[in-house]
Parts: structure tokens; C-alpha cells; sequence
């Protein structure tokens, strides 16, 4: 398959060279899913798919054009090239475009051991979903459910450029998860619980997923109302990592160029309490957001954004890297149809050294989140404010169940007042332990 798709990728390049293009790269994706889900313990859906798309970039000059396509026919690929080419002599200069430059191409690929060979039938996916929802529902005061999934998927990412890069890594990924209803009534709430893995031996047992849902559900039967007023706020591991979703967005190069960052001086600067460390591991073995290069054709090593609490690194594709005079670390994401952009891979906030209990007896009076609602955070100001459901904590213990409030604050002082957990733990694609957050608002009644 990977052979395959870089020919395929080498032979438009060839194309557009040969049309007029200085240069160009070609991303070709491939992939295959499978998704069955269930409810009240019958088969509700099964959808296969399959999938291989082609994007071609030629750059002429300072110009440059992006085309993608599914055709991949002699005649398909020439149309695509001369697309390309003609759109790129067309599009308005810009002097920061380019590819990758060439003494950086990765020339090793480390061995990730992203890709399972297990590929499970429609059935074996059926099982699995109704086990989740039946350990799930058969636990007592659940009284409805909405349903449960299981799915798996295989990709292909080939990449190959006019100035020496080709390389390609397959990747697999199966998940698990199920979302039950427990009260009658006016008194009914939901909740759920998922996990995703590269392989199926990591992948939690159906009966993890649906006791976890079935717990989570009923502990938050007959939520109260808080008085609004300022406290600390304890994120659960199920929300924690928002937060630096937060923090990759505003340290992203394309928003540091832009101006549009909270943190666009913040460089070299204070932004977290001494200690705390913020990592970006692109090559973990079995990673959800591993790669073996980035979208450009780099090899990305391991970035310390946040040392001891010192801001140290922006997210740097060659694009935004060149905006800023800066070198690319290597941090482009690339889909199919269109220009690569700097993401962050496997990110995570390093674990604290505090268990949860602890943090909860020094906290003695405050908010524990396990859900958040809505997105109301300004990236260009820091100002946070999301809705936020989960448990009133009491003289250092979790009591009662809290629903319909908001918290809010600023992401600089919020930053500033963190201190995690040591309940770290790598289930996603951006990971972090339980995180206590001082001097936030909430506002209820």
C-alpha cells in the first residue's frame, strides 16, 4: 500500500514539474473504518468506509495552489497537475511559502509500532458495543441508555517532495464507548465513557467502559445549584487537557505572527508555576498523535513548551517559522486539500507531585469539573468562561453533584495558579493529571 502511494504521490509531482511548477510536494491518505453501534441491546448502525485522497501544492515563485482530488487515472492526475499550476500562477505572492528546507528532510524513520494487525469483523464490534451497554444498564438506577460503539480504522499517510523527501507510516486506531441515562422523570441525567487506542490488546474491556459510564451517571443524580462567588476549581483528568488545548492554540506560530495570542510576548517569561513542565512528544511509541515525520517532511523531536514554568518554544511550521525569523521545529499538520499548519503531537502536562486527595484537604472548599460546555475562551485576551457541571467538595471531600454553572477567569492567571496532580496518565492525544486551578469565579444563582 505505502509503495503504491508514493509512486502515486511522485508521479503528480512529475506533473506539475513538467507543467511549470519551481517545485511541489503531494500528500496521498488512505484509510478504512468500520463502526457499529447499539442500543438497548440491538444492532442501531454498521457503516464501513474506505477511502484514498490526493493533494497536490506547486509553487511557482512566491506563489502557490492547493489541489486535492480521489480520481487517480492517467488522465484525473493530469488535470490535477495542470489545476494546480494554473491556480498558483494566479494566486497573490507570498513571499513566507516553501517548501521545507532540504538539509532538514527526515532521513530515519523511528519505529512507533503504530499499527495493529488485528482487524476485528462487524460481528466482534457488535459484541463489544452491547457487553459495554449491558454491564452498563444492568447496574441499578440506570433506567435508559443512549447507546454504545465500538470502532476501528487504518490509515496510510504518504508524503513525498520535488527537493528529496518521500516517506509513508500506517496507523491504526480502535475505540470504545457507550452513554447511559439514570432517574425518571425531571430527575434524569446522563454521562458516558469512552477510550481510544492504537492497538486492541490497550484498548479498556467492555466492562471497564460500561461500569465507568453506569458510576459516573448515577453519581450525579439530583445535582443542586451554587451561589455564585469565587473559589478554587479542581479539574477532573476528563477536562483537564482543555486546558492546554488552550495553551497549544495560543502558542501556535500562525497566531503569534497574526498578533492574535494572549501570549505574544510571553516568551522566555513566567507563565506557570516554578516546577511545572508542559512536554510535546511527537514519536511515543503507540501515540494517538504520533508520527514518524511531520506534515513538511521533518523529523520532530521532543519540545519542552514549558520549562519549570518558563515558556520556551512556539509551535513552528517552515511557514510560520519563517514569519517569525525563526527555524520550523518541526510541528506541521497537513491534511489532503490544503496548506500544512503547526499543531502539537502528543502533548501533556507533567504530573505534580500532590495525589488528588491531598489536593482536595488543601482545597477543603471548592468545585471539582467533570463536563465543560461551550467554548467561550478569547484567544487574543485570555478572558475563559465555560459552562461546567460536577461535585461541590467539602471540607476536602467530593459531596454532592453541581450542575448549570460557569466558571470563569483568565488564562494568564489561570496558567499562573495551576498545580497538578500526580495522576498522570497517556489515554489520549493531549494528556493531563487532575488540575487545581486558585482564585477562578463561578457563577450560579
Amino acid at each position: 500500500m505505502s509503495d503504491r502511494n508514493l509512486d502515486l504521490a511522485q508521479k503528480i509531482i512529475d506533473l506539475a514539474l513538467s507543467l511549470g511548477a519551481d517545485s511541489a510536494d503531494a500528500v496521498v491518505g488512505e484509510s478504512a473504518s468500520l463502526n457499529v453501534s447499539c442500543r438497548l441491546g440491538q444492532l442501531e448502525d454498521t457503516e464501513r468506509s474506505e477511502s484514498r485522497d490526493l493533494g497536490l501544492r506547486a509553487i511557482i515563485g512566491q506563489q502557490q495552489a492547493f489541489v486535492s482530488g480521489t480520481a487517480v487515472d492517467a488522465e484525473a492526475l493530469q488535470r490535477l497537475a495542470e489545476r494546480a499550476v494554473e491556480m498558483a500562477k494566479a494566486t497573490p505572492a507570498d513571499r513566507y511559502c516553501g517548501l521545507a528546507p532540504a538539509d532538514r528532510l527526515a532521513k530515519d524513520f523511528p519505529a512507533l509500532d503504530l499499527a495493529d494487525d488485528h482487524e476485528p469483523s462487524s460481528a466482534e464490534l457488535q459484541t463489544m458495543a452491547q457487553e459495554t451497554e449491558d454491564t452498563a444498564r444492568a447496574m441499578a438506577g440506570i433506567t435508559n441508555s443512549e447507546g454504545a460503539g465500538a470502532a476501528w480504522g487504518r490509515g496510510t499517510t504518504a508524503l513525498v517532495t520535488s527537493h528529496g523527501f518521500a516517506g509513508s507510516y500506517s496507523s491504526t486506531s480502535f475505540s470504545l464507548s457507550c452513554s447511559v441515562v439514570a432517574g425518571t422523570g425531571d430527575n434524569m441525567e446522563r454521562d458516558y465513557a469512552s477510550h481510544s487506542a492504537r492497538h486492541f490488546d490497550d484498548l479498556d474491556t467492555p466492562e471497564t467502559i460500561g461500569t465507568r459510564a453506569g458510576e459516573r451517571t448515577l453519581a450525579r443524580l439530583n445535582p443542586r445549584k451554587l451561589e455564585s462567588m469565587k473559589m478554587p476549581i479542581v479539574y477532573d483528568t476528563r477536562v483537564s487537557a482543555s486546558l492546554l488545548g488552550h495553551l497549544s492554540a495560543a502558542i501556535s506560530g500562525s497566531a503569534i505572527a497574526r498578533g492574535t495570542s494572549f501570549l505574544r510576548d510571553a516568551m522566555d517569561t513566567q507563565i506557570m508555576n516554578p516546577g511545572l513542565s508542559v512536554i510535546d512528544e511527537p514519536h511515543r511509541t503507540r501515540g494517538l498523535r504520533s508520527a514518524a515525520f511531520d506534515g513538511e517532511g521533518l523529523s520532530p523531536e521532543t519540545l519542552n513548551l514549558v520549562q519549570d514554568g518558563v515558556l520556551r518554544s512556539w509551535l513552528l511550521d517552515s511557514t510560520t517559522a519563517r514569519q517569525l525569523e525563526l527555524e520550523s521545529n518541526a510541528r506541521a499538520a497537513r491534511g489532503v486539500g490544503g496548506p500544512p499548519s503547526p499543531s502539537a503531537t502528543n502533548l501533556y502536562l507533567a504530573a505534580g507531585t500532590l495525589d488528588v486527595a491531598s489536593i482536595l484537604r488543601d482545597v477543603g472548599e471548592g468545585f471539582f469539573v467533570t463536563e465543560l460546555i461551550g467554548m467561550g475562551v478569547n484567544g487574543a485576551t485570555g478572558d475563559y468562561s465555560r459552562g461546567a457541571s460536577g461535585f461541590r467538595i467539602e471540607n476536602g471531600e467530593l459531596t454532592y453533584a453541581v450542575s448549570e454553572v460557569t466558571i470563569a477567569g483568565n488564562l494568564k492567571d489561570m496558567f499562573r495558579h495551576m498545580t497538578p496532580a500526580d495522576d498522570l496518565s497517556f489515554r489520549r492525544g493531549v494528556n493531563a493529571p487532575t488540575v487545581l486551578v486558585e482564585g477562578m469565579t463561578l457563577a450560579g444563582l
